[in-house]
C-alpha cells in the first residue's frame, strides 16, 4: 500500500464533516475532516492518498491540482483508494466538498480545463 501525501491552497471552509465512496474494486472512499483554523491548515487542504496502485503518482498530482484549483476546500481530506479511474476520483472529491456543505465552485471558471 502506497501513501501520497500533498497540500494545495484553499480558502474555503466546509461546514461539516463528510464520507463518501467505498473501499471496493474500481472505486475509492473520501473522508474530508474541516479544517481547524489554526497554522497551515488555516490555507491549505491537506490530502492523504492510500493506494495499492503503482505508478500513477503524476496522475494523482495532476488530477488534485485541478480539483482544488476550481474547488479550493480547506481540510484534511483522506483518500483511500482501490483502482479508481481520474474521473471517479474527481467526482467522488466534487461529491465530498458538497457533502460538507462547501460552497460550489465558481460559475465562471466551469468551463475551463
Amino acid at each position: 500500500m502506497r501513501t501520497l501525501t500533498y497540500q494545495f491552497p484553499a480558502s474555503t471552509r466546509p461546514a461539516h464533516r463528510a464520507h463518501v465512496g467505498v473501499v471496493g474494486s474500481g472505486d475509492l472512499e473520501i473522508l474530508l475532516e474541516p479544517a481547524d483554523g489554526s497554522g497551515n491548515s488555516a490555507r491549505c487542504a491537506q490530502v492523504r492518498v492510500r493506494t495499492s496502485v503503482e505508478g500513477f503518482d503524476e496522475v494523482w498530482q495532476t488530477t488534485l491540482e485541478r480539483f482544488f484549483a476550481r474547488t479550493p476546500v480547506l481540510g484534511t481530506w483522506e483518500l483511500n483508494d482501490s483502482a479508481a479511474t481520474p474521473a471517479l476520483v474527481t467526482l467522488r472529491l466534487q461529491q465530498a466538498a458538497e457533502a460538507a456543505g462547501a460552497p460550489a465552485p465558481d460559475a465562471a471558471t466551469e468551463g475551463e480545463s
